[in-house]
This record gives structure tokens, sequence and C-alpha cells, in this order.
């Protein structure tokens, strides 16, 4: 991933995301992670996204299935501190790097859903959450490295003297991403380094990021003329009262800054004028900003996020292999153009 400062065009380095698999029938879904891997490769993501929460299969074997489907794929897992012990989530990196000779990227969860930490007789209040994931990634980090014995006695883990088998090959380490959108994600992104994605607003609206790595979570829909790309946008995402009631309720059972603050004001852009768009969010579709028009629009606001100096972005779940034709085509125009 190319770091500001650098002589060469600017890019992404890009992910998509898997479809999730609650509501989706079980017969059908594993061949449809596999299938939405394989578009993702195609397109030249460097990896996908695998979701967590209490509603959906385990993520490692999603990465499981997408490493078995692609050839060179990272699965983007995202990793909730409350799941697993922070050895056993390195002994899964390991056993995949073993197994498969592949790597995976990690996506620290500290927040969530309050309700699904609740459920499990976790009431750590949101901060903390953060320093505990920092914790158990420093932990991670050590085993994962594999030259020294690894101990820990804080207040979350406790080891003594553990060592990872099989070791893991330097070049086979994950890369590591954390929610950049509240104070202690950054400061919990900054100590570990990791990537911090953020849930951005319009980029005219955006501060420069510094030189710590950034990144943010965007859908994108992008065509030729500007009316065609909102249309599709509009009729892959219509509005219903069932979907703004069911926003209302998963805001009011989420403590993520993000999450509030994405649901403030209005939906942003519309056919008429600007490509910022909340629309999906706001209607329990998707879970992250969505940029819509023309080809030119797109780009251009995307380059501006490039210029801000975010070098990762994570898409949302691909509806199609054409779709993503469309995506490489705007991503190729916005480094271009941020050059």
């Amino acid at each position: 991933m190319l770091q500001r400062g650098s002589n060469a065009t600017p890019r992404f380095q890009v992910f998509s995301t898997c479809p999730p698999s609650h509501d989706a029938d079980p017969l059908a879904y594993l061949e449809r992670v596999r299938e939405v891997a394989r578009w993702s490769e195609e397109a030249g993501c460097e990896g996908i996204l695998v979701y967590t929460d209490n509603r959906l299969v385990d993520p490692w074997l999603v990465a499981t299935a997408i490493v078995q489907a692609t050839e060179r794929l990272a699965p983007l897992v995202a990793l909730q501190p409350a799941y697993m012990h922070p050895y056993a989530a390195a002994k899964m990196v390991a056993s995949l790097a073993f197994m498969y000779g592949r790597s995976v990227h990690i996506n620290l969860v500290a927040g969530g859903f309050k309700l699904d930490l609740e459920a499990l007789g976790d009431s750590t209040p949101h901060d903390e959450r953060y320093e505990r994931a920092t914790a158990y990634a420093d932990i991670m980090q050590r085993l994962l490295d594999g030259d020294e014995p690894v101990f820990a006695d804080g207040p979350y883990y406790r080891l003594e003297g553990a060592r990872l088998q099989p070791p893991v090959p330097a070049g086979l380490r994950p890369g590591w991403m954390i929610s950049g959108s509240s104070p202690a994600g950054r400061a919990a992104a900054q100590r570990l380094g990791a990537v911090a994605i953020a849930y951005p607003q319009p980029a005219q609206q955006e501060d420069p990021v510094g030189d710590h790595p950034s990144g943010v979570r965007l859908g994108l829909v992008a065509r030729a003329e500007r009316t065609e790309a909102w249309a599709l946008a509009r009729a892959r995402f219509p509005r219903t009262r069932a979907g703004q009631v069911m926003h209302g309720l998963a805001t009011k059972a989420s403590d993520s800054h993000w999450h509030r603050q994405l649901s403030q004001g209005d939906e942003g852009a519309d056919e008429s004028a600007g490509t910022y768009w909340l629309g999906p969010f706001r209607h329990y579709q998707t879970f992250c900003p969505y940029l819509v028009g023309s080809y030119d629009e797109v780009a251009a606001d995307l380059a501006a996020y490039l210029r801000l100096g975010h070098r990762t972005l994570v898409l949302d779940i691909p509806p199609s292999r054409e779709e993503l034709v469309h995506v490489r085509h705007v991503l190729d125009m916005a480094e271009g153009a941020s050059a």
C-alpha cells in the first residue's frame, strides 16, 4: 500500500465485501460466497471483508471457503474479541497460512451491536472495548511474530510463555484494520499500526488524515450518465417504511460512533446534485455511505479521498460481476486524476 509522500501515483488498496448469511438460503449461500469472491479477485481486489455478529455463520469458516475458491484473494476477517481468545484467533491465521499458503487481513471489531455483547454477558463500555481490542491485537501480533514466548498479565488476558505453532512466515502475516471514526478507535489504530477505516462524510467536508494509514468504507454506483446511475441505485435500494423502522431500532441498539454520525442529518444527494448518498444506510439495506453519479463525478470524489490521504477502500457487497467492472473503471479514473 502506497504511503503519502511517494512519487508514484497514489492508489487504493481495494477490498470488496462478502454477502452475510442472515436471511440467505442455506443451500445456496456457500456458492454465493465463492461466486462473489471470484468476481472480486477478477476485478483486482486485494481482499474481501467477512462480517461477524451474533446472527452470522462463523467468519473463519467463510474465510476458508474464500481461500479454497480463489488463488490470491485475502479474506478480511472481522474479529470480535468477545468471541474467541487471542491465541485461538492467532491459531486460525497460522492454520490458514500452513494449509493453504495464504494470508488473511484482520478487521478488529471493538464495537458492534450492544445487544449482541450483552447477550454474552459483556457490558464493557465503548472506549474500554478499544482498550481491550488493543491488548487483544498486541497479543496476536506478538504470537504471530513468533520471536519470543508471549507473556501477558493484564486486566483482560493472561498468558504464561505461549508460543504459536505452526509459525507464520513473515510474508503471510496479517494486515490490520480497525474503525477510525471515534477518538478511541483512532487512538487504537495508532498504537497498533492498523489502518483506521472511516465511514466518511462527503470528501469536501473531510480533513486530511495525516501520515497514519487510513481508509474509507463506501459503496459505488457509477455509469456514463448520471441519470442511469441514479436509476440503478434507486432500483437496488428502494425507500421503504419497514427499512426506516429497522434502521431506527438498529441505531438505538448501537453505541458505535460512526453509526450515530451517519444517522444524523438528511440522506444526502439525489439525482439533482452531488454524489454522496445515505439512502441505503437510512433504510437498513447496507452499512456505509454511497457515491452515485457519472463516472467523472464519482471518480472526482474518490480522487479527493485519495488526496486527503486515504489509501484503503472497503467496498460494499457487489451485486454482480458487471457492477465490479464499472467500479474498476471509475477507480482507474480516480487514481489517474489524483496524480
